[in-house]
């Protein structure tokens, strides 16, 4: 089955984060807008999640390790793991989760 995020309507996620998201049996697929100098704090969540940034620069810390994603960056997040995100540029990005991130549906 395809999919087209611009058939989805978006949903503010925080502050200067917008989402749209597709769900499969066993994962969700976000398409993520970030204005610059938007924040996610650190949180966790049992879900293994992949970031893929498609454009801009975006601030990541991860476990206490922070570094800067720039497109064509990919980085893995373990489940149960604190991470935060500082937008240092306005960026688009591509958020996977496995399991279904069920709270966003």
């Amino acid at each position: 089955m395809t999919h087209k995020f611009s058939d989805i309507s978006e949903k503010v996620l925080i502050k200067g984060i917008k989402v749209k998201y597709i769900h499969t049996e066993n994962n969700s697929i976000g398409f993520i807008t970030i204005e610059k100098g938007s924040v996610l704090p650190p949180h966790s969540h049992f879900h293994e999640q992949i970031t893929q940034v498609i454009s801009g620069k975006l601030e990541m810390t991860i476990n206490g390790i922070t570094q800067v994603l720039e497109p064509d960056s990919i980085t893995v997040i373990p489940s149960n793991t604190i991470h935060s995100a500082n937008a240092l540029t306005n960026c688009v990005v591509i958020d996977t989760f496995f399991p279904v991130r069920e709270d966003y549906k």
